[in-house]
């Protein structure tokens, strides 16, 4: 019997060193509270595990994401180059892509990363639903994976 995704999602956790596993749980709650509608796409990828937080269940419709490997945690948003930073936290370059490096959950709450997520959460095509759980959906696992610990 195949595991469940919640099941899937702690295994790709444990990979961790037991802080950063921590780190990972504290940083996907405040964000589940955040976004409680939200659909979490996972990928467990050869450099990184990402949860995304969408409004559907398809990848574009992200609005950010939480990255993780073994040297740390950031939220990434996969539109970032075009988000006010009035705070210039974003940290990138790409033509799309920026990023908030997170030193604990509690950075999720700061008024300068609020106000990203609202901005990507207004940018999205289509809005969050407004009731719902939302959906724990495993979108890829890859065999090769670069050590998590």
């Amino acid at each position: 019997m195949p595991d469940t995704a919640t099941k899937q999602l702690a295994g790709f956790v444990a990979k961790f060193n037991p802080s950063m596993a921590k780190l990972i749980r504290e940083c996907r709650a405040a964000m589940r509270k955040r976004f409680p509608t939200a659909n979490e796409l996972v990928y467990d990828n050869y450099n990184f595990l990402v949860i995304g937080y969408c409004t559907t269940e398809r990848p574009s419709c992200c609005v950010a994401s939480l990255a993780a490997n073994s040297k740390g945690i950031g939220l990434s948003f996969y539109h970032g180059s075009t988000l006010p930073d009035p705070h210039r936290i974003l940290q990138g370059a790409g033509r799309q892509n920026r990023f908030v490096r997170l030193n604990g959950a509690a950075m999720l709450t700061t008024p300068e990363v609020e106000g990203l997520l609202a901005a990507a959460s207004a940018q999205a095509d289509s809005p969050f639903p407004k009731s719902g759980g939302g959906k724990l959906i495993i979108r890829s696992v890859s065999e090769k994976q670069r050590p998590r610990r």
